[in-house]
């Protein structure tokens, strides 16, 4: 028998189904790889509010975490929500203590709907823990102010220079999103993939859509799904990349709720 390729999720439930493990779990099976899920938190969510957040208490995060392990070979890891530092922190000691690799980060501060997900104190935390640990993390441009502490960048030449300085805090590669790109006026959007030889700008066109929830939560797993199945990090981007486009391009086939609805995960399928 061969291998099945295997990704495992750490992030937040939502049970409104479009972001959070919810959307991790789609994105993997669509890409052709298991999923298993280690969760973080609990968010009472819609597509219009996160209405409240339950922390699952860290030392059962890391009775999931470590259950999951002890059993099933894990191929790549894709966290996201994280809202406590204890929590960050028992994730990376585990993670240490493994040596795992294929990492994806996705730094999940702010849903959709505008509500925050990550406590003030977390970014300190996930900077000093994760950041080092971490294959590639995929900030948007307000995640990416957030963490380096410093004002979002306005223009491709602010958001290279960022990427840079998030390249200095640890990963061995960068992918930050330039969806929130102020000066933009084409019909574009660029994100850059940095590492320490090669800067990689991937131009995608912007699709006229309200239903974007969980867009951030779907590339960073899409991505993970990729490296699962062996490919390296500039095909895993691109492929993912190719992927929630088409999640995008074939949002409004789904009629969920009356906020910002979510992708199409299955639209290659349905």
């Amino acid at each position: 028998m061969t291998h099945t390729p295997v990704a495992l999720t750490i992030a937040g439930s939502d049970s409104g189904g479009g972001a959070g493990i919810q959307a991790d779990l789609k994105a993997f099976s669509a890409l052709g790889v298991y999923g298993t899920s280690v969760i973080t938190a609990l968010t009472a969510q819609n597509t219009r509010e996160v209405r409240a957040i339950h922390d699952v208490p860290p030392a059962f995060i890391a009775d999931q975490l470590n259950t999951v392990l002890d059993d099933i070979q894990v191929d790549a890891i894709k966290i996201g929500m994280l809202s406590r530092p204890e929590t960050i922190e028992i994730i990376a000691a585990i993670l240490r203590q493994r040596g795992l690799t294929n990492i994806v980060l996705d730094p999940v501060m702010v849903a959709k709907s505008g509500d925050k997900l990550l406590a003030d104190e977390s970014v300190d935390a996930l900077r000093r823990e994760l950041l080092p640990l971490a294959t590639l993390i995929t900030p948007n441009l307000p995640e990416a102010s957030v963490l380096l502490y410093i004002q979002e960048a306005a223009d491709t030449a602010a958001m290279q220079a960022q990427a840079a300085q998030l390249l200095a805090l640890g990963p061995q590669s960068v992918l930050i999103k330039g969806g929130h790109l102020a000066d933009s006026a084409s019909d574009e959007s660029a994100d850059l993939l940095l590492n320490g030889s090669e800067a990689l700008w991937l131009p995608a066109k912007r699709i006229a859509t309200r239903n974007t929830h969980g867009t951030g939560c779907t590339l960073s797993s899409a991505i993970a799904a990729g490296l699962a199945k062996g490919l390296n990090v500039r095909a895993a981007v691109e492929e993912a990349k190719a992927y929630v486009t088409g999640a995008i391009a074939a949002a409004d086939r789904l009629q969920v709720g009356a906020g910002h609805g979510p992708t199409h995960h299955f639209h290659a399928w349905w």
